[in-house]
């Protein structure tokens, strides 16, 4: 599952970049060094650090290289290290930071391999984190059903050809189209987001329309056997058709539309989450 093996963790609001390999996270070095040290150039930072302690040849690789996703939107080989070998990279970079970024990252390591046994604990930390916020436990469950059916989704496109980060994009934006007449960036600047999930902002009537839209267009999918992109397409724009022709219905009923500018940032969309 290449969207849940791939993550952005943040540590003091500084992303990391790190992926599931071996059965346990590996972390860009580079990120790393730059949440660190807070250097202009991390990438240079790390390089000194590679030639001054870890240049002895008789010396096993603490580090490796894995293909991880850079700010372009395509994937490079990049410096990482697991939990064990950062905390000796750690030991290399004077910093204030270091002791927590120890704990944080013997925690969020941890974690991570505690839910690959245990799906059910990850479910649970999204809940606590949620409530955390502030969103009413309606809303909540809610959006831990549509993640699942994203992530069903998501896993189905996997196997039939649409396993990068670009085809999730089109296809997203095929399924947001058919059900509520917007891409998700049209979607985002309606509800005022900048970097936000959209979903996080959404109410739960939004969160429903999509759940629908999603799980029909995996079940299209799975019907018509449907492979590569150009058939998923098709699928997608179904599976949003249906969902947005429901939309309409209740639009019809309800005398007014389903779809909010709110958004959970302003204090008044606390008490439209229901």
């Amino acid at each position: 599952m290449k969207n849940l093996n791939k993550q952005i963790a943040l540590f003091k609001g500084k992303g990391i970049r790190r992926i599931i390999y071996k059965k346990e996270w590996w972390f860009s070095v580079v990120d790393v060094v730059a949440a660190l040290t807070d250097s202009p150039t991390p990438r240079k930072y790390w390089g000194k650090i590679k030639q001054r302690e870890f240049i002895d040849p008789q010396l096993s690789p603490i580090w490796g290289q894995l293909k991880l996703e850079s700010s372009d939107g395509k994937t490079y080989k990049t410096d990482c290290a697991n939990t064990e070998g950062l905390f000796r990279i750690i030991q290399s970079i004077p910093s204030p930071k270091a002791e927590p970024f120890k704990r944080w990252l013997a925690k969020t390591g941890y974690e991570r391999i505690q839910e690959i046994d245990n799906p059910e604990l990850g479910s649970k930390r999204a809940k606590l984190l949620y409530k955390l916020k502030g969103y009413p436990d309606s809303w909540i469950e809610k959006r831990l059903q549509g993640i699942a059916v994203r992530n069903a989704l998501t896993d189905e496109w996997d196997k039939r050809g649409a396993d990068n980060q670009q085809s999730y994009e089109i296809l997203t934006a095929e399924i947001s189209k058919a059900t509520f007449e917007l891409t998700p960036s049209d979607y985002k600047k309606l509800k005022g987001l900048k970097k936000e999930n959209l979903r996080d902002h959404m109410n739960s009537m939004e969160l429903i329309l999509t759940m629908l839209s999603e799980q029909t267009t995996k079940e299209i999918h799975k019907d018509k056997n449907s492979k590569g992109l150009p058939k998923l397409k098709d699928d997608a724009r179904a599976g949003g058709q249906i969902a947005g022709s429901t939309r309409k219905q209740i639009e019809r009923k309800l005398g007014r539309t389903v779809i909010s500018k709110k958004n959970f940032l302003s204090d008044v969309n606390k008490k439209q989450l229901k």
